[in-house]
């Protein structure tokens, strides 16, 4: 048996797909040591994990100090996360031995710990990939576009930055794109390479495993019998962005009192009350479990996050993608450019928009077939058993012992 360090920054987006991946590397005999934020601290212990956590509400007031506006300045926000997360780790794990690591791909400590810890690394890639080439492209573009008076000062706060980790940590950081993306011998991409934008760049050392699916262990009070044989719409913004009374309101426009039956889940930051009157053909939830959901819908009016657009997907449900930030709306294009989905834009949407991109892709075979080839290939593809398997070969190759 291994012990392995696995380090994520954590939203409910990066969290999630590992969370097969943890039960899987457990049910095979490795000891987990799971690094995360107080908040997903439950639904971790459940999977069997060890978990040690780090101030979240310091993590994000770091990282968002650096800056949100240019590439580097979340570089930037990155590096300034060290001083909260690297002294935490190292002090709740100190006198314990591991094997190898896995961090996050886009937490700026994971390679950093990696380093310091002297680990074989791997990492965990819950967004598209990203390779060097193309990140460096948009340091060229910050570069060439940026007013000199705003792009040096960005610039010369990474070089002192940089500094600082190496006179702190005593580890070297090569260039931005190691700490944006943590690149490791090994990365795990949950998505495939038919979904991930230009998929045949990237060589041997990107394992391309699929969607990780699996029990998210949260309680989700929902009657199911309500929406069997029904077909319903399922209509979420995700964990994050979602505080949007006046898109739920025009959800009620487009689709109120209509043959639909619809699903709206609103998060836990809106309240239900504050929506007004509820059509009757509505079922509004602050939170709803969408895997089980999704099984029965016939569409995903969805913000395009990797996760809810991979899980609609790989039910096969076709999308209308509206995305809010962040590489949303990069995936919605790929979910445009496979043909399983249209996308629109949330600064001007209005409700006949949303009801005649739901009419277009209702009323089209095209949008169907395609995403159910598209959910074939992922089901198909392994997830957190393939990403299992892609570990215990690097092991082997390390030869970290079993």
């Amino acid at each position: 048996m291994a012990r392995v360090l696995f380090i994520n920054g954590g939203s409910e987006g990066h969290i999630n797909p590992t969370i097969g991946v943890v039960q899987e590397l457990i049910s095979r005999g490795e000891e987990v040591v799971y690094v995360c934020t107080e908040a997903f601290r439950e639904r971790m212990e459940k999977t069997g994990a060890s978990v040690r956590t780090f101030d979240g509400l310091s993590f994000i007031k770091a990282f968002i100090s650096g800056g949100r506006n240019y590439v580097l300045e979340r570089v930037n926000g990155l590096l300034l996360t060290a001083d909260i997360v690297i002294p935490s780790v190292l002090e709740q794990i100190k006198g314990e031995r591991f094997d190898y690591i896995i961090h996050d791909s886009m937490f700026g400590c994971g390679r950093l710990l990696a380093q310091m810890l002297k680990l074989p690394a791997i990492s965990s890639c819950t967004s598209f990939a990203q390779s060097e080439a193309s990140f460096d492209r948009m340091l060229e573009q910050f570069t060439a576009n940026v007013p000199a008076d705003i792009a040096k000062p960005i610039a010369d706060r990474y070089q002192s930055l940089t500094a600082l980790m190496k006179e702190q940590y005593d580890v070297e950081i090569g260039s931005p794109y190691e700490v944006f993306c943590n690149p490791a011998p090994l990365t795990l991409v949950y998505t495939t390479k038919a979904f991930q934008p230009d998929g045949e760049a990237f060589d041997h050392a990107y394992a391309f495993v699929g969607p990780s699916i699996a029990s998210r262990f949260t309680q989700e009070s929902f009657d199911m019998a309500a929406i069997q044989g029904k077909n319903p719409i399922y209509i979420s913004l995700g964990t994050v962005f979602n505080q949007s009374l006046d898109f739920y309101k025009r959800c009620f426009e487009a689709f109120g009192n209509t043959a639909h039956t619809v699903v709206l889940s609103i998060g836990e930051r809106t309240r239900i009350a504050d929506l007004g009157e509820i059509p009757a053909n509505f079922i509004v939830r602050n939170y709803v479990p969408q895997t089980e959901v999704l099984q029965y819908a016939k569409l995903f009016i969805t913000h395009g996050g990797m996760n809810s657009t991979h899980e609609g997907l790989y039910y096969g449900v076709p999308l209308v993608v509206v995305p809010q930030s962040a590489d949303q709306p990069i995936i919605a294009g790929q979910v445009e450019n496979v043909g399983a989905g249209v996308q629109l834009q949330m600064s001007d949407l209005t409700a006949d928009q949303l009801s005649e991109a739901a009419d277009r892709v209702l009323s089209r075979a095209s949008f169907k077939d395609a995403a159910a080839i598209m959910g074939e290939t992922f089901r198909h593809s392994g997830g957190y058993r393939q990403a299992t398997d892609e570990i215990f070969n690097y092991k082997r190759q390390q030869r970290i012992p079993t």
